[in-house]
């Protein structure tokens, strides 16, 4: 296709990438006199009518964002069934290329990417449009080592499509979201789990599943955890560690949206010192981090060695009741040693050193990730323990409150207790097919759960009944959690054209319009100068295209006033110039 001029615009001059759904050409814009990129679907998919709408709507969604690090889409269109998009021409390699020339990136030049692509994201999310296929062939790098997303509408248009795209599938099978690999509802946050793994590749150089056939790997993003970032290469900073985990975690309740991502990597940036290289991660403190047993009461006095002997020794000179005070006296200094160290135990847990000046500001770790949290506090030099409870409203592993309250000022060492949601109590999902809108709704509220989107599709069940759930019924589900519903907006119309009965007599065309779907409506009639009982006009016209079982009224023609009139002096005439005959019979008979 070298050299083909696209609808008198774009000039084809190179061949740059192609993939399993379309090929990729550098081409000129004659018109602008601009470089461009055009992507041309192959062959297979210009006989699939549902695929190329897809592909056109969700192109011509994407051709809405405009954001710097999104490849801009400035045209669709067909020429000779040739679906094509134009594209901004990005030159360079794409981030894939440069993982495989490098190894690994820098753990710096990772959060930057991945800080690039969530930006884009957050955008494409704001607009209600979900990319479905991020993966680092689908990211673009610019000269200034800045990131583009590509690809925006197609992977969606391949992901809704029919499953017989499965080629297309395999090729992203690496970067799925568990939900993408159970073929349920995708959401935002599917996106941020396959950023998740961009980032996990881009820190080591390896994919977190690999194996033998997409369904093995497809299986291991449902059911397995994946080696951590850290176990691959202990450099990478431990709120590196925590925002991949965080990321690609199995549950999407539990991850951050696209821009909750882009701000945990730049807190993170702030903790390791941008700018800096980020180099290995400095050794923990082993102050910082030891951890002191619980202090117990004894069951039994805490006495010396010497004082053990001692009082063996008096046991036999000694009356019994000057035993009885040495073992009192024994018995009130242990005691009183064990409250000295408590105090001091339990006033270095809860406050901190005492004994030094140091003091830092607590800082505000409500909502974070409990890994990130922990590296938080730990960070400012302070202790962490960690407390469980139920939350619907927040996401399980996530901060809800914490104590000491963000902003008070402690000493170094202080005990800060971060109480992590557990999410809602687990709930089994209730069937509400059949149930009208307002039904399901009142159901889940009372259950404690939320409702989430409202999607509707024909279907044959009734309009504004439930047709389907999101999770399904009867798995399980937390206390507080979303639900999608789906209502069916009733049988699709079928729209028939309508036959042209005008001329036809009535009965003709009222067989007409019945064999073609329609019924009859209203019968009219009107004077006309047609034969009478003929169809003079309808309503729809004839070769509009309706709803199939929509009436049809006609109006008939009947006699004119005219006709009439002439036809009743015809008749009057035929009986006065009879009369004198019948008159004469009469008179006859009489003579007679």
């Amino acid at each position: 296709m070298i050299k083909r001029v696209l609808d008198q615009r774009y000039e084809l001059q190179e061949l740059i990438g192609g993939g399993g759904m379309a090929d990729v050409y550098r081409a000129q814009d004659l018109l602008l006199n601009r470089p461009v990129a055009v992507k041309i679907l192959h062959e297979q998919f210009k006989s699939d009518t549902e695929f190329i709408n897809k592909f056109n709507r969700e192109a011509q969604a994407a051709a809405r964002l405009s954001h710097p690090n999104i490849v801009n889409i400035f045209d669709v269109g067909v020429m000779d069934d040739a679906h094509y998009i134009v594209m901004e021409y990005v030159p360079g390699r794409t981030l894939k290329d440069r993982i495989k020339q490098e190894g690994h990136l820098s753990v710096g030049d990772a959060l930057q990417v991945a800080k690039d692509i969530a930006r884009a994201l957050a955008h494409a999310h704001a607009n209600n449009l979900v990319h479905c296929d991020i993966k680092p062939h689908n990211i673009l790098m610019m000269p200034d080592g800045s990131a583009k997303v590509a690809d925006f509408g197609i992977a969606r248009a391949v992901t809704e499509s029919t499953m017989t795209y499965t080629g297309n599938v395999v090729g992203s099978v690496h970067y799925f979201s568990p939900e993408q690999a159970k073929g349920t509802l995708i959401t935002p946050k599917s996106d941020v789990y396959s950023l998740g793994v961009v980032l996990y590749e881009m820190l080591t150089g390896a994919l977190p599943f690999t194996g033998e056939t997409p369904v093995s790997i497809a299986m291991k993003h449902l059911q397995e955890e994946p080696v951590s970032v850290r176990q691959l290469d202990p450099a990478i900073p431990p709120v590196v560690e925590a925002i991949v985990a965080r990321a690609m975690s199995k549950d999407p309740a539990m991850r951050p949206a696209a821009a909750e991502f882009m701000h945990d990597i730049q807190q993170a940036e702030q903790m390791l010192g941008a700018g800096q290289g980020f180099g290995p991660a400095a050794p923990a403190d082993p102050f910082a981090t030891q951890v002191l047993p619980r202090v117990e009461e004894p069951a039994e006095p805490v006495v010396s060695r010497r004082e053990r002997h001692q009082a063996a020794s008096y046991e036999d000179e000694e009356p019994e009741q000057e035993k009885s005070i040495f073992k009192s006296k024994a018995f009130i200094a242990g005691l009183i040693m064990v409250l000295v160290m408590g105090f001091f135990a339990g006033a270095f847990m809860s406050y901190g050193k005492f004994w030094s000046t140091a003091e830092v500001v607590v800082p505000d770790v409500t909502g974070k990730q409990m890994t990130l949290a922990r590296q938080i506090l730990e960070d400012k030099k302070l202790r962490v323990n960690v407390a469980e409870t139920y939350d619907a409203s927040v996401p399980a592993g996530t901060v809800v409150s914490q104590n000491p309250e963000a902003g008070a000022k402690v000493k170094e060492e202080r005990l800060v207790t971060i109480y992590v949601s557990k999410g809602g109590e687990s709930l089994e999902m209730p069937d509400l097919k059949g149930l009208s809108r307002k039904d399901a709704e009142e159901k889940l509220t009372k259950m404690g759960l939320k409702i989430g989107s409202i999607y509707e599709r024909n279907s044959d069940e009734e309009a504004g009944t439930v047709i389907a759930t999101d999770p399904r019924a009867g798995s399980k589900i937390n206390k507080g959690q979303s639900v999608d519903i789906t209502v069916s907006k009733g049988k699709k119309e079928k729209k028939v054209s309508v036959p042209d009965v005008t001329g036809l007599p009535l009965e003709a065309a009222k067989e007409a319009i019945t064999s073609a779907g329609f019924h009859v409506g209203s019968v009219s009639k009107e004077p006309s100068k047609q034969a009478e009982g003929t169809v003079v006009s309808q309503s729809p016209a004839g070769g509009s295209s309706i709803a199939e079982g929509t009436a049809v009224n006609l109006v008939v023609a009947e006699a004119s006033v005219d006709k009439g009139k002439k036809d009743s002096d015809k008749k009057n005439n035929k009986q006065e110039n009879g009369a004198p005959a019948v008159q004469r019979s009469t008179e006859g008979t009489k003579s007679r």
